[in-house]
C-alpha cells in the first residue's frame, strides 16, 4: 500500500511538473522567446521634462488598518515613459483613448545612433541613419513603430544629467530631424515614431517641429523609452499600451517587445 501510494505521488508530482513546464512554454506567441519590457518605473525620482514635474503618491489604505493596501497618484499626462496622442499639437484628432487597437501592435524597428551621437547631445537624427539601417536591413516595414535608441537612458537615474541643462536652462539630448520624420511618415508610412530622451525633438528645441509634424499626421510618439539593448534592430514586435485615459493627450504607457 505504501509503494503505491509512493508511486502514486511521483506520479503526481511528475504530472504537475510537466504540466508547469508545458504551462512555461505556452505563456508566448508562438514563433518568440522573450518579452522586453521597455518601461522605466515611475516613482519619486522620475525625472520629468521640467523639475517642477513629480509623480505624487499617497497611502489610503494599509493591510494593518484596512486589510489591503492601496495608494491614490498623480503625475503629469506626459512623464516617464509615455505616449504622445496626435491630439497633444494637433486638435481634434485621436486623444490617446481613441487611438485605434490595431495601431498598438505593430513591427519594431531599432535605430542605433549611438556612434554618431558620441561628443554631440545636440545630435539630430537624419535620413542617412535610416538609409543606414537599411542598407543592412532592408526596408523599413509599413506600419512599423521606430524607436531610436541613443543611449541616453543610461543617465536616466540622474534627473540633472538626463535633463542635461546649460548655464541659461536649455535642455540638450539627441532628437529626430524634421526631414527624418518626413521621410518615416511619407515614404515608410510608420504609426509610431520614440526615443530613449524625453523627446522626439532636440533638448534645445523651441518649436517642436517634429512634433508639430508628425502628430498632425496621426503617427504617435514614445518617449523614454527603456532597455532598447536587449532587442535586435529588427523582426521583433512592439505592443503599445497606454492607460485609456479619457480626452487625454498622452499618458503613462508600457511599451513591450516580443523578440523573435
Amino acid at each position: 500500500m505504501r509503494v503505491q501510494t509512493f508511486v502514486a505521488g511521483c506520479a503526481l508530482a511528475l504530472a504537475l511538473f510537466l504540466f508547469a513546464q508545458r504551462q512555461g512554454a505556452m505563456t508566448l506567441p508562438s514563433g518568440f522567446h522573450a518579452v522586453i519590457d521597455l518601461t522605466h518605473e515611475v516613482g519619486s525620482r522620475t525625472p520629468g521634462f521640467d523639475a517642477s514635474e513629480v509623480f505624487r503618491a499617497k497611502t489610503i489604505n494599509t493591510i494593518e488598518k484596512d486589510k489591503y493596501f492601496g495608494r491614490s497618484f498623480s503625475l503629469p499626462e506626459h512623464f516617464g515613459t509615455h505616449i504622445d496622442a496626435p491630439a497633444h499639437f494637433a486638435k481634434g484628432l485621436w486623444t490617446v483613448d481613441q487611438i485605434p487597437t490595431e495601431r498598438l501592435v505593430a513591427p519594431l524597428v531599432v535605430l542605433d545612433v549611438r556612434n554618431q551621437i558620441s561628443g554631440n547631445p545636440n545630435y539630430l537624427i537624419s535620413v542617412e541613419d535610416i538609409a543606414r539601417w537599411e542598407k543592412v536591413n532592408g526596408h523599413i516595414p509599413q506600419g512599423s513603430v521606430v524607436l531610436a535608441r541613443t543611449g541616453w537612458s543610461s543617465r536616466w537615474g540622474s534627473g540633472k544629467d538626463y535633463r542635461n541643462l546649460d548655464a541659461k536652462g536649455v535642455l540638450h539630448f539627441p532628437g529626430y530631424a524634421l526631414d527624418t520624420a518626413k521621410f518615416l511618415v511619407e515614404a515608410r508610412n510608420v504609426i509610431g515614431i520614440g526615443i530613449d530622451t524625453l523627446s522626439v525633438d532636440t533638448g534645445s528645441s523651441e518649436d517642436f517641429p517634429v512634433h508639430q509634424y508628425s502628430l498632425s499626421h496621426s503617427v504617435y510618439h514614445l518617449e523614454n523609452v527603456a532597455n532598447l539593448e536587449h532587442v535586435p534592430p529588427a523582426g521583433a514586435v512592439v505592443v503599445v499600451a497606454p492607460m485609456k485615459l479619457e480626452g487625454g493627450s498622452g499618458g503613462p504607457v508600457r511599451i513591450l517587445a516580443l523578440v523573435r
